[in-house]
């Protein structure tokens, strides 16, 4: 006798398929929503921390199901946590597979009540990853004469919904938040990437390399996500500097290889890209290696070469609706404003950094 499935189930399969599908191919997108309260004992204060973005703030790890509990906005409320000695909620709206104008209109802009909350104090957020990963997929199928445009498209479009977001968020935030931040673009798969295109150069006639044309693109988004803090109150949150920089001198320039890629308030783009692509590119390393001393190395990204790693179980997050809840701290301090686990995974990493520039005080 063949198994019966109940309706709901049977009809929802389909979907299922369909939604695996267009994930293969950078398709799809799919809402993880999370709301996380870091409970800490003795308080009944709360503060909330309000993060948008895709995937990256989704925690993300490959399931339509669920996500990583501790995404970094979720690590920085522990931190928070421990700072202010209040219980922190990390508020998460994030949109897997969105472009920034998708996260701009569907979730900033869409979902702007979240950050209008009283109890808000660090409103922050991520896109473009997205625009870049669809742009390198496209160019990396390309044969014949290469295109461009496509990429050249997705760093237009970051420059522009970056801007919109931050004006957005000044105007509409809880007047009562504290701080601003965003996180710009780590590289994933930079190792991978340095191999031939199979399309060819309409000047030169040859094949490029594509780690070579893809890092300049990325160096340029990422320098206006930062210079457009600085302009706008923002906090840059350097997350390529964290993750694609050893943390020690590996070049005997006499400064740690992540604070040498770091960007520099008020330098120029040509100064920043050239700095990014020519006088430190031998410094920059792919995430999958991550080295923190000369001898010793994590992992920051999955094995599906985009999405960080992370340490601390997961939550419902996708198809059946996000997880709201509470839960005691990892850790109720931190030695030097730094957990354990700080340099140790792709989204400990991302957290701590954001940790670095909150308020002293609520």
């Amino acid at each position: 006798m063949p198994l019966s499935l109940p309706g709901a189930l049977r009809r929802l399969l389909p979907t299922l398929a369909l939604l695996g599908l267009a994930s293969q191919v950078g398709a799809s997108t799919l809402n993880q929503n999370v709301s996380w309260t870091i409970d800490r004992s003795g308080t009944s204060t709360k503060y909330r921390v309000v993060a948008y973005g895709d995937s990256i703030y989704a925690g993300y790890n490959g399931s339509t199901l669920n996500a990583a509990k501790y995404s970094a906005p979720t690590v920085d409320a522990e931190y928070l946590s421990a700072q202010w000695n209040a219980d922190i909620e990390s508020v998460r709206r994030a949109k897997s597979g969105a472009v920034a104008k998708d996260v701009y209109d569907n979730k900033i802009v869409a979902e702007r009540s979240y950050m209008q909350s009283s109890n808000t104090r660090v409103v922050t957020f991520e896109m473009c990853g997205n625009d870049g990963l669809q742009a390198r997929s496209a160019l990396k199928s390309q044969t014949g004469t290469c295109n461009y445009s496509g990429l050249a498209a997705a760093e237009a479009n970051c420059k522009l919904y970056v801007a919109k977001a931050m004006d957005y968020i000044n105007a509409n935030a809880y007047p009562g938040t504290k701080l601003k931040v965003i996180g710009n673009l780590y590289y994933p798969g930079y190792a991978a990437d340095n191999v031939q295109s199979s399309c060819k150069d309409s000047s030169t006639g040859a094949t490029i390399n594509l780690q070579q044309k893809f890092l300049p693109a990325l160096a340029r988004m990422n320098y206006w996500m930062c210079e457009y803090a600085r302009q706008k109150g923002f906090v840059c949150a350097d997350n390529f500097a964290e993750y694609m920089g050893a943390d020690y001198d590996r070049n005997g320039d006499g400064i740690v290889d992540t604070d040498g890629l770091r960007y520099v308030a008020g330098e120029s783009e040509s100064n920043y890209v050239t700095r990014i692509t020519s006088t430190l590119r031998a410094t920059i390393r792919d995430a999958n290696t991550h080295f923190v001393s000369s001898s010793s190395s994590y992992d920051y990204i999955q094995s599906d070469d985009v999405h960080p790693t992370y340490s601390g179980g997961t939550v419902s997050a996708g198809l059946f609706g996000g997880t709201t809840g509470s839960g005691a701290p990892r850790y109720t301090s931190f030695s030097g404003g730094k957990s354990p686990l700080w340099n140790q995974y792709g989204h400990e990493r991302m957290g701590w950094r954001l940790s670095t520039s909150n308020p002293v005080a609520p």
